[in-house]
């Protein structure tokens, strides 16, 4: 039989509890200060204060509630701040994941340097995985201004649970969430009562407090984030950390309840740590002084707000096996082969029999349609050998029937397409800076020439 709910009384003022309601409290003389609580143990306010007494919660209409305007925190740290959507919001929690030696510990004590200088606020950085020695000596290597960073070793959550309580910090590093374990769930870490318990608990604090809070996560073989699914549903903003073969990372959001997923923060790990990259396109273009070679077409895409233009590499060579394949993880092999049946349907060249190599310059993913007439004349040049001219951008998507259609923010991608010195913009548009193309044939001729 379930045992029945146990109602008290709590004082607002003084904290007083009895089984009964009065009009006066007999500890403080406060007048109708008595509220109905309920007895829970297992709630966030009976783990960080040690009373299990909890106010039983009301609706209340949403025409009355204040939304919460101004109330982000400015890292200083432009590219985590516009995937964050403008800075990290207050009473949220965080997410980074990413592979080991990726840069997390890095990016992490570089953020509380940056904000304490914005806020002044105490900001706390909990470590499983390192020592405090350890820790100081990166952020000497930094060059780092540590004065107002708390440190804290421990993987224990009750002793991460007392220095949360004393200094009531602004900003918060939980570096990483695999390492917290707690003698309620067990005591072994890592395990999912574990990451689900400790989570809760840390997130339950943050959530009543004006404060922010990150918490970094492992990544298995697979490039997701170590752990059960629900960990995920409950931060409010997950952020992969990634990397390319060179010294570059990428910085995406894969859920944000307070801004958008499609910002892409771009970063260089340099002698003074992780540095923002404030123009993208010069990582995506090769710097030749030859002519371009076969297979080579640019396009420019957006991440987000941002535009910059991208370099696709194409590579065409005869099947090794009686099936053709398509080794292409930076655009979608589905993409690649769709294009490449247009292209074949319409020209006459086969590709059936090739084996197909994409590559994108600078590692980044391309996922929108507008790069679909740059594919498939990266794919063209390839096959026929005939390179295209320098200083041309191609922009458009590719329909079944080979036309080209008409693509979003094309003005935008124009004016950084000049900006960078491209001359010649082909796009499916008619404006009076760019050439128009309605087809796949007429993208052949524009480029190619007849």
């Amino acid at each position: 039989m379930a045992k029945k709910k146990e109602t008290i009384y709590k004082c607002s003022e003084c904290g007083y509890t009895q089984p009964r309601w009065l009009g006066r409290c007999p500890s403080c003389s406060s007048w109708n200060t008595l509220e109905e609580c309920i007895v829970d143990p297992n709630s966030t306010t009976a783990a960080f204060t040690g009373s299990s007494a909890t106010e039983k919660v009301k609706p209340v209409p949403l025409s009355t509630v204040s939304a919460q305007e101004n109330s982000r925190i400015v890292t200083g740290i432009s590219e985590l701040d516009r995937v964050l959507g403008g800075g990290a919001m207050r009473r949220s929690a965080i997410l980074l994941g990413g592979e080991p030696g990726i840069g997390k510990s890095t990016l992490m004590i570089q953020t509380c340097a940056a904000v304490h200088k914005v806020t002044s606020g105490r900001i706390l950085y909990i470590s499983g995985e390192e020592s405090a020695g350890q820790i100081k000596g990166r952020a000497d290597r930094l060059h780092l201004d540590t004065s107002g960073i708390e440190i804290l070793c421990t993987m224990r959550l009750e002793d991460i649970k007392d220095a949360l309580v004393a200094l009531n910090p602004v900003f918060v590093i939980i570096d990483s969430i695999q390492t917290v374990y707690s003698v309620e769930a067990g005591i072994v870490p890592g395990t999912v009562n574990q990451l689900k318990y400790c989570a809760n608990e840390l997130i339950g604090w943050v959530k009543e407090r004006d404060s922010v809070m990150i918490m970094s996560a492992h990544v298995t073989k697979e490039g997701t984030i170590a752990g059960p699914k629900s960990l995920e549903h409950m931060v409010d903003t997950v952020v992969s950390f990634e990397r390319n073969d060179d010294e570059v990372r990428f910085l995406r959001a894969s859920k944000n309840r307070f801004g958008s997923v499609d910002e892409l923060g771009l970063f260089a790990m340099g002698e003074t740590g992780l540095e923002c990259v404030k123009d993208p396109s010069t990582m995506f273009i090769t710097k030749r002084t030859d002519k371009t070679p076969p297979g080579i077409a640019n396009t420019c895409v957006f991440e987000g707000s941002r535009a910059f233009v991208v370099e696709i590499q194409a590579l065409t060579v005869p099947a090794k096996a009686s099936i053709s394949r398509v080794y292409s993880d930076k655009i979608d092999s589905a993409r690649v082969a769709r294009v490449a049946a247009v292209l074949e349907k319409k020209t006459g060249l086969h590709f059936s029999d090739m084996d197909l190599y994409i590559n994108v310059a600078g590692g980044e993913r391309l996922k929108e349609s507008a790069i679909d007439a740059s594919l498939a004349a990266a794919l063209y040049s390839a096959r026929t050998d005939l390179p295209i001219g320098d200083g041309i951008v191609i922009l458009g998507e590719l329909s079944l029937a080979g036309e080209i259609r008409p693509i979003q923010r094309l003005r935008q991608r124009i004016k950084t397409a000049k900006e960078l010195g491209f001359h010649t913009v082909v796009s499916p548009e008619r404006d009076s800076e760019s050439v128009q193309i309605l087809s796949l044939k007429d993208m052949l001729k524009t480029v190619f020439g007849k």
